[in-house]
Order: structure tokens, then C-alpha cells, then sequence
């Protein structure tokens, strides 16, 4: 039979032993709920940048009608990069074309032409396409935006709209 003297040194390193994986345990959960933080708080800059974006969106859809036909149709490949109103003057490639300051981001609208074939809109009418490109930087999150507008040709034959929309970036 052992003595009660040794049985206590046993107690005590069981009791050290449990007292350091209860410890592990908490350091562990720690660093998981600061995780989900940080997480979390990227996802709202996300959101709030796309919101943005979209406002902007809208601007650039109201002040269509002053935009001249494009000389550069393609997409700008600036869009991710802009930082400014004017003219991208950064690093790769540029589309020449002059971004407009919204009140949450930058915004561009090219005139793409005359089509009779706009989706959403009656056969045969002739609509003017309008290409329209907000960016919305927000922290660390981004959202490039670009939706396509019709506008009817002829005055209050239809009700101008967006047929197109999607999200580059």
C-alpha cells in the first residue's frame, strides 16, 4: 500500500497537467474568435465597397446623355487600378478614357452606339447602348461594377434601362 505522502505529488501533476490543457484550450479559442474577427471585418469592407460601387453605378446611369460615341468600345482595363478622377496614368494597360469622381468612387461611360436588337427592349427599336464602369475602393475591399444602359433613340418611346449588369472585380 502506498504512502498518503507520494499519492500527493501524483494529485499535484495531474492537477498542473489539466491546469496546462485547460490553458492551451483557451489560447486556442482566442485565436479562433480573432480569426472570425478579422474575417468578418473584411467581409463588411467587401460589402461596403460593392454598396458603394453600385451607388456609383446609378451616378454614372443618371449622366449618360452628354457621352460622345467612344473611341475606345472594349472594357477599360484600367477599371481595377483607378485611384483617381482623369485619365489613369498608373502602371499597365490604359484605355485613355476620363473617370468621373462620384461621391464613393470613380465612374466611366462610354457611348457604345445605336443597336435595335437591345435586350429587354421591343424589337426594332432603336436604342442608344451606353457602357458604364464604377469602382469603389474601401479599405481593403474593391468592387468594379459594369452595367450596360439603352436609352430609346426617340423621345419618350421607352423608358431608359439597365439590360446588362455584372461584377468584374
Amino acid at each position: 500500500m502506498a504512502r498518503p505522502g507520494s499519492q500527493r505529488g501524483v494529485i499535484l501533476l495531474i492537477s498542473l497537467v489539466l491546469l496546462g490543457l485547460l490553458g492551451l484550450l483557451g489560447i486556442s479559442a482566442m485565436v479562433s474568435a480573432t480569426l472570425q474577427e478579422r474575417m468578418a471585418g473584411n467581409l463588411l469592407a467587401v460589402l461596403q465597397s460593392f454598396e458603394h460601387a453600385e451607388q456609383t453605378l446609378l451616378l454614372g446611369e443618371s449622366d449618360v446623355s452628354g457621352a460622345q460615341p467612344c473611341t475606345y468600345c472594349l472594357p477599360p482595363p484600367e477599371a481595377g487600378r483607378v485611384r483617381a478622377a482623369g485619365v489613369y496614368r498608373g502602371e499597365g494597360p490604359t484605355s485613355g478614357l476620363n473617370w468621373q469622381r462620384g461621391a464613393s468612387g470613380f465612374y466611366l461611360v462610354q457611348n457604345l452606339g445605336q443597336s435595335t436588337h437591345a435586350a429587354h427592349l421591343p424589337a426594332n427599336l432603336a436604342a442608344t447602348l451606353y457602357r458604364i464602369t464604377a469602382v469603389s475602393h474601401g479599405g481593403a475591399g474593391r468592387s468594379v461594377l459594369e452595367s450596360v444602359y439603352a436609352q430609346a433613340v426617340e423621345e419618350g418611346a421607352h423608358q431608359p434601362r439597365r439590360i446588362l449588369w455584372r461584377q468584374i472585380h
